[in-house]
């Protein structure tokens, strides 16, 4: 589960795009097979439902987020980049469709 502000959503870990090195922020290994404790890395999360968040350097509260596990926090990170979904996608409601009619 993926807590980010007040939401907490389930995510996927689509993919580990590489390993950083926590002082410097140089990348140490790309698209590694796995991450141990203490390790940085940048990741690649899909939610599981549309979630408002934002990138870090444009708007700090909504681009920190922490993943949990059994109420366990695995892991904790900011938000780098966001990939927008184009509108429409997802579920409409039967209201939002009336409206689109009129």
């Amino acid at each position: 589960v993926l807590d980010c502000h007040t939401a907490h959503i389930a995510c996927k870990f689509a993919e580990l795009q590489s390993k950083i090195d926590r002082r410097t922020g140089k990348v140490l290994e790309e698209n590694p097979k796995m991450v141990k404790s203490g390790d940085a890395s940048m990741v690649r999360l899909v939610p599981s439902k549309p979630m408002c968040v934002e990138p870090f350097a444009s708007y700090a509260p909504l681009g920190r987020f922490a993943v949990r596990d059994m109420r366990q926090t695995v892991a904790v990170g900011v938000i780098k980049e966001v990939t927008k979904a184009e509108p429409g996608q997802g579920k409409v409601t039967k209201s939002a469709m009336k409206a689109n009619k009129k």
